[in-house]
Parts: C-alpha cells; sequence; structure tokens
C-alpha cells in the first residue's frame, strides 16, 4: 500500500494489488475521519494501524463515497464509527453489497471476516459538512459514476476527495454517462490544490485543467462513438476499431486496466442508446 501525506493532517492511501483504489484520512487532535475502505482487508487494517499508532487518534467517521466494494466494504473494520454516505449508498450496499459479499465469501477466504456495516446517518438533498478539528469538511453529491457518488472536500487546503466521480479514466458502467460529465465539468470549476482521484494518482493543481479536459473530451468521443455504433450493423467491429487511444485517452492508466473499462464503457452506451431509441419508437 502506498501512502502520502498531501496537507497537514490529511493523508492518502493506495492499494498496490486492486486497481491503484484509494483512501484517505483527514485527522483532528482527538479522532479522525477515514474516507472510503480499500479493497482487501488487509490493507484497510494496516490503514487503520497507522491512523491509530501513527497518527495516533482513533476513526470516529468513515465517509463511504459511494457504495461499491472496493471503497465501502472495510467499514467493519473500524468498529464503533460512524459511517457517513448519501442516502442511496445505504440503500444500494443493502440491495446489491450484502448479496454480493455472501457470493464473494464462498469463492474467496479473503472476505470471510467481511461484514457490510450500512451508514448510520445520510444525506439526500444539497450537502453535510463536518469539522474535524481546525478543517471543514463540506460533502456533496457527485454522481455518475454511480447513482449515490458523493465527494468530500476540504475546505482549508482546497483539497477534494473525489470518490470514482474522478478517475484517470471515467467509468459509467453503473452510473450515467450525463451525470459524470456533470460532475467532472463542477470539479473543475473548484478551485482546487488537489484532486484525490478514488483510483490512480493524486492530481497537483498545475494539471487539473488538462485532467478535467481530457475527462470531458473522452466522455464525448465515446458517446458519439455508441451513437455511431447504434447506426451501424457491425457495431461491435466499430467500437472494437474505436479503441480508448482514438477516444482521447492511454491504455498504460490503472496498471493497464484501462483499456477493459474503455470497452465496457462503450458496451453500457451502446445499450444505454439503443435502449433509448427504442423508447423513441
Amino acid at each position: 500500500m502506498h501512502r502520502e501525506r498531501v496537507s497537514e493532517n490529511v493523508y492518502w492511501f493506495q492499494s498496490e494489488v486492486y486497481a491503484q483504489v484509494t483512501a484517505g484520512v483527514v485527522a483532528g487532535p482527538q479522532w479522525a475521519v477515514a474516507i472510503d475502505t480499500l479493497a482487501l482487508p488487509e490493507e484497510t487494517m494496516a490503514m487503520r494501524e497507522f491512523i491509530e499508532h501513527e497518527v495516533g487518534v482513533p476513526v470516529r467517521y468513515v465517509i463511504n463515497t459511494h457504495y461499491h466494494a472496493d471503497h465501502a466494504w472495510g467499514n467493519c473494520f473500524f468498529p464503533g464509527a460512524t459511517v457517513l454516505a448519501h442516502a442511496l449508498c445505504r440503500e444500494l450496499l443493502a440491495e446489491r453489497g450484502i448479496p454480493s459479499l455472501e457470493s464473494v465469501r464462498k469463492q474467496n477466504p479473503l472476505y470471510r471476516q467481511v461484514k457490510i456495516v450500512l451508514p448510520h446517518m445520510t444525506f439526500d438533498d444539497g450537502s453535510l459538512s463536518l469539522r474535524v478539528g481546525k478543517k471543514n469538511l463540506n460533502i456533496i453529491h457527485a454522481p455518475g459514476h454511480s447513482p449515490d457518488g458523493i465527494a468530500v472536500l476540504v475546505e482549508e487546503d482546497r483539497v477534494l476527495f473525489a470518490g470514482d466521480s474522478f478517475m484517470p479514466i471515467p467509468y459509467v458502467v453503473d452510473g450515467d454517462a450525463e451525470e459524470i460529465t456533470t460532475s467532472i465539468k463542477k470539479i473543475g470549476r473548484m478551485g482546487l490544490e488537489n484532486i484525490v482521484q478514488g483510483h490512480g494518482d493524486i492530481i497537483l493543481r498545475g494539471e487539473i485543467d488538462a485532467a478535467v479536459k481530457e475527462n470531458l473530451t473522452y466522455m464525448a468521443n465515446i458517446r458519439k462513438v455508441a451513437k455511431a455504433a447504434s447506426r451501424r450493423r457491425a457495431a461491435q467491429e466499430y467500437m472494437d476499431e474505436m479503441n480508448i487511444e482514438e477516444c482521447g485517452k492511454s491504455r498504460v492508466h490503472l496498471g493497464g486496466l484501462a483499456e477493459e473499462l474503455h470497452k465496457r464503457n462503450l458496451r453500457a452506451l451502446l445499450n444505454e442508446t439503443r435502449a433509448g431509441k427504442a423508447d423513441d419508437e
């Protein structure tokens, strides 16, 4: 697991095992807030160990940026902490997370000690604020990757823990292309020092405008490809030609996973485009 200090009392963690997934912590004098958990139990436990023994405070709150396993299944490793999330995150963890974990447990003994802990505090409209020592956390809805997506702004430092609303390659299979485009634009207007992506490396202030532009260009390109593919008989062949570079991204992102995510994006948008046409007829 990689670890880095982002600013005073703000830390970032990145998995070396699963898709460069990230988590964070903001520490105060008496307690800390964890932002997401990591994909594997041992990595989440290592993160907790660092907070309790190196930073020297317990975790009082865990914020889930969305319900996906690699961000929320580690809630159980912070016993006694209050879990915060969007209201939809609680619903989706109950509806999808619990049966999914039951299935994974049968195949992977690493997850036998994991249990789903549903968020205790949720919000629906607007935003939620949380004061940690001298820092104010502003929690905002940022859907698109998934409907329950949120982002956490450390206001004093202008550091945004963006969850999967901002990634090296936008991923919309469980979400909505229009919503994630809106979220990316919103993030680009926030005047940030750093973006902590849900996967991948931290984006520094001088890199933010280019990263936002690249993600928006990619989103526009894949929507065009899906629309064009929906008019062709050999839709899949056409989409196979439209590789990730053709759409403005590099295949090296996320340890080589980017091309596979790109293919899934195109299939999802093609199905969405076809479904929209069927509704119009």
